[in-house]
C-alpha cells in the first residue's frame, strides 16, 4: 500500500494562522484516526513528543503507518507486523521524509501515541501532549525537509497553546525510557531547538 502526501505546512508569510479553529494545522493533509478520546476537563497541550516510525523497519515511503494509524492495517501485510495486529495508536502528525504533513487527530484531542509515561513525575502523557511522528529509524538520520517542517510545526504549535514551551519538547525515549529509543542518536536536537528559538523570537522566520 502506497499513501500519495503532497501537502506541505503553509509558510510563515501567509496570512491565516497556520492552526484552524478545529484545531487542524492548516497545509496538512487530513486523515482521520479512530485512535483518539477527549482530554481531560484539565488538560490542555503541555508538551510535544517526537517519535519516530518506519514499516517495516527501515523502509520508508511504503503508506504503512498511515495504515496503521487510521485503523487500516491488519498486520499480514508483512512478517514483521504481527504484533501490530489489533494495536489501536495513533500521533497527531506524520512528517514524510519528504517534509509533508499528515494529522490524524485535532489537537484539542487525546490521541493515543505515548502509551505508558511520564514527564516530570506527571503520568499519563497523552492526556496533555501532542505526538509528531517522523517517518525514520533511529538507525539512520532524517532529511533536512523533515527538519524545515518539524520547525515550522513545533513552532506553530509553540505560538498557537500557551501551555507549551521549548523546554517541553522531548523524544518518545524521555517519557517512556524504559520502552523506547526514538527518535535516536541521529536525531538533531540542537539543530531543531536552535531554528525554534530563532523562529519564535522573530515572527517572520
Amino acid at each position: 500500500m502506497h499513501i500519495n502526501v503532497h501537502t506541505k505546512v503553509q509558510t510563515a508569510e501567509q496570512t491565516e494562522a497556520p492552526i484552524d479553529p478545529e484545531h487542524r494545522l492548516r497545509g496538512a493533509q487530513w486523515c482521520p484516526s479512530p485512535f483518539w478520546d477527549e482530554r481531560p476537563a484539565w488538560a490542555q497541550p503541555e508538551l510535544l513528543v517526537v517519535h519516530c516510525i518506519s514499516l517495516p523497519e527501515g523502509q520508508f515511503g511504503t503508506g504503512y503507518p498511515q495504515a496503521l494509524f487510521t485503523g487500516q492495517l491488519t498486520g499480514d501485510e508483512h512478517a514483521d507486523f504481527g504484533d501490530l495486529r489489533g494495536a489501536e495508536v495513533t500521533p497527531h502528525l506524520l512528517i514524510d521524509r519528504q517534509g509533508s504533513v499528515q494529522q490524524f487527530v485535532a489537537f484539542d484531542k487525546r490521541a493515543w501515541h505515548a502509551g505508558m509515561s511520564c514527564w516530570r513525575t506527571r503520568r499519563g502523557c497523552n492526556a496533555y501532549s501532542i505526538g509528531i511522528e517522523l517517518e525514520g529509524s533511529i538507525h539512520t538520520p532524517f532529511t533536512l525537509e523533515q527538519y524545515d517542517a518539524l520547525g515550522d510545526v513545533c513552532a506553530a504549535l509553540l505560538r498557537h497553546y500557551p501551555g507549551l514551551s521549548v523546554d517541553a519538547v522531548v523524544g518518545h525515549n524521555e517519557i517512556a525510557p524504559q520502552r523506547k529509543q526514538d527518535p535516536g542518536p541521529y536525531f538533531d536536537w540542537c539543530g531543531l531547538l536552535l531554528r525554534l528559538h530563532q523562529q519564535l523570537s522573530n515572527p517572520r522566520v
